[in-house]
């Protein structure tokens, strides 16, 4: 555990809830590993329930939301602590793997729960810091594309060793930088970049067009392209352990995407993708090595937080601005993976 550095604000809504959400898994937890033990003795795999049944249809897009034309100050971020995952990965054994073909391809079992998911059981997870090489950030096209090659190579490295040590699987995405604002996905459709869209996430594909970074806003600030990248990241790391295709299933049931129910479930996935993005920001801030992620980018992408979110973008499906803003704060201060729990969180907490 890494030493702790200035506390920042205390973050509104999500994190009054955590003591809350600790209690629940608590008790799911004692619960999962039980069951596993039973199957260590008796030998064999428990039927899955109801609810852990193959992979839902895939999910359409997600994507980052883009910022307006001025940034207001918050006060100043916190470093935040460095852990690993220590809960037994045999818990995922009485889950069902997907049969279609954007599987993950490399061991573990996806698990297709959202609150009960056995990434949130445990209080200590966390991402570990681990060395970084990363270009500085010029603003062109070129480089933009190596900063993100080589920032992907660390989110792949420390996600990848926590998702194996929970036994869920794990592949690398697929990058792709696509010319002008206007451009051709993978299984997607045509995608425009917007204000609400600013980068993509596609099953196992991440989208990184060069016109959503608004580099004519943000400079040379590489904290800020480095948290958009982060958050869709988020979605690959919801997509591995499946979640991603859980939370889809679920909102169709609520009526499909652009209706109330929906919506809101689309706000859980988008402010956790928020909370995974703070998580390795903070995780690796002056810990990730001399060319890593230094304070300076952690202060460049805690101030942008609070321009992004439905209030900016017009929309309701990604939450409102101080969410978007209170999650990924979150995240990057505790570096806890239970704390990013949106699914077990007040409704009032992802609005």
């Amino acid at each position: 555990m890494g030493s702790m550095g200035p506390m920042g604000p205390p973050p509104r809504g999500p994190r009054s809830n955590a003591p809350a959400v600790a209690a629940v898994l608590g008790g799911v937890g004692v619960v999962a590993l039980v069951v596993v033990l039973l199957v260590t003795l008796t030998g064999g795999d428990p039927e899955p329930t109801a609810d852990r049944g193959g992979a839902p249809a895939p999910p359409s897009p997600t994507s980052s939301t883009s910022a307006p034309s001025t940034t207001p100050l918050t006060s100043s971020p916190s470093e935040t602590t460095e852990t690993s995952a220590t809960v037994d990965p045999s818990i995922v054994t009485f889950t069902e793997e997907s049969d279609g073909a954007d599987a993950p391809r490399s061991g573990g079992r996806k698990v297709y729960e959202l609150g009960d998911h056995p990434l949130f059981q445990d209080t200590e997870g966390g991402l570990t810091a681990v060395e970084c090489s990363l270009p500085a950030w010029r603003s062109d096209p070129a480089a933009a594309e190596a900063f993100f090659t080589a920032a992907t190579d660390c989110l792949n490295t420390t996600w990848g060793a926590l998702l194996r040590s929970y036994g869920l699987p794990f592949e690398e995405p697929t990058l792709h930088f696509p010319d002008g604002r206007s451009y051709e996905t993978t299984s997607c459709g045509t995608q425009e970049v917007s204000m609400a869209k600013a980068a993509l996430y596609c099953a196992n594909n991440l989208y990184l067009p060069y016109a959503g970074m608004q580099a004519d806003r943000y400079g040379d600030q590489a904290g800020v392209y480095l948290a958009v990248l982060a958050h869709e990241y988020g979605h690959h790391v919801q997509y591995l352990a499946g979640i991603y295709e859980t939370a889809w299933k679920r909102m169709q049931e609520a009526g499909g995407q652009g209706t109330t129910g929906a919506d809101e479930v689309s706000r859980r996935l988008e402010l956790q993708a928020q909370c995974f993005s703070g998580m390795f920001m903070g995780s690796h801030t002056g810990r990730s090595g001399s060319n890593g992620v230094n304070q300076t980018m952690l202060d460049q992408a805690w101030y942008d937080q609070e321009v992004r979110g439905d209030d900016t973008s017009g929309t309701t499906d990604h939450g409102s601005n101080a969410h978007y803003a209170s999650w990924w704060q979150q995240g990057s201060r505790d570096n806890r993976l239970y704390q990013c729990n949106t699914w077990l969180a007040d409704a009032a907490d992802v609005s």
